[in-house]
């Protein structure tokens, strides 16, 4: 997958830290093979389910592997762990924090354009996003949409609140009609009716629906370049085939952004 990925020259692949609240295992190993490929690998990490040293002793090992880039976040407990570390870091502004305190790091943190489920409202949302862009956040990257007005919408909401560093768009490509709910699930994003039109009339069928979804990112993407938004995450889920296909879509496009 990495060598397939790497193959589309990306500006860079991001390596989740414990999937669904696993435990770490191989988030650096992959970063130092995306890195040995050539591709500027992009390191997430997590703090809720670990302690202060363990943080210490993973970004010492990335520092050591030369992984530059990471994405803090406050993650989820891993399974079957009733509570955290009495010393963990309980939010991602004070990891974020901490990351800048150790240096040698570029600092990214996560945004959501409709607003993080524990916020009240897009208010506070914003405030305590603005918080964690104070701590040292050199970048943020949303979460998934599926209606690019609800990102644009955000992004000036979080221009007016002073919010300044660069903004990664990300767009999931939904290729089965099982992630739908696994979606709504994790996130709680808006599905719009035409995204849920294109799920009920292909989503028995594997192979539209990959080329549905595809279709539906491709749409998305090429309305955010129009928009002169320059900063785009694909959510390939070990996917080369989507990106690849994405890609194809995109060729005279890219080129003429280049």
């Amino acid at each position: 997958v990495v060598e397939r990925l790497c193959a589309a020259r990306p500006s860079f692949m991001s390596v989740t830290f414990g999937a669904a609240g696993g435990r770490d295992t191989h988030t650096a190993d992959v970063a130092e093979l995306i890195g040995r490929a050539g591709v500027t690998p992009l390191a997430h990490q997590t703090c809720i389910g670990s302690s202060r040293a363990e943080v210490a002793a993973r970004l010492a090992h990335l520092r050591a592997i030369g992984v530059e880039n990471v994405l803090a976040l406050r993650g989820d407990l891993p399974e079957g762990v009733a509570a955290p570390p009495p010393d963990h870091y309980a939010h991602a502004s004070d990891l974020v924090r901490a990351i800048k305190e150790a240096g040698g790091f570029c600092v990214g943190g996560a945004c959501y354009p409709e607003v993080h489920p524990e916020s009240r409202d897009s208010a506070e949302d914003i405030r305590r996003l603005k918080e964690k862009v104070d701590a040292g956040c050199d970048f943020l990257t949303t979460q998934m949409f599926f209606d690019n007005a609800l990102f644009y919408r955000f992004l000036w909401k979080a221009r007016e609140a002073g919010i300044g560093v660069p903004v990664v768009a990300g767009i999931m490509p939904i290729t089965n009609g099982r992630q739908v709910e696994r979606v709504r699930r994790l996130s709680g994003c808006y599905l719009p009716h035409r995204f849920m039109a294109l799920v009920d009339k292909f989503g028995d069928k594997p192979a539209a629906m990959e080329q549905a979804g595809v279709a539906y990112a491709t749409d998305q993407i090429v309305d955010l370049l129009a928009s002169g938004v320059r900063a785009i995450h694909v959510y390939t889920m070990n996917k080369p085939q989507v990106a690849e296909a994405i890609l194809r879509n995109l060729s005279e496009i890219l080129a003429a952004e280049a």
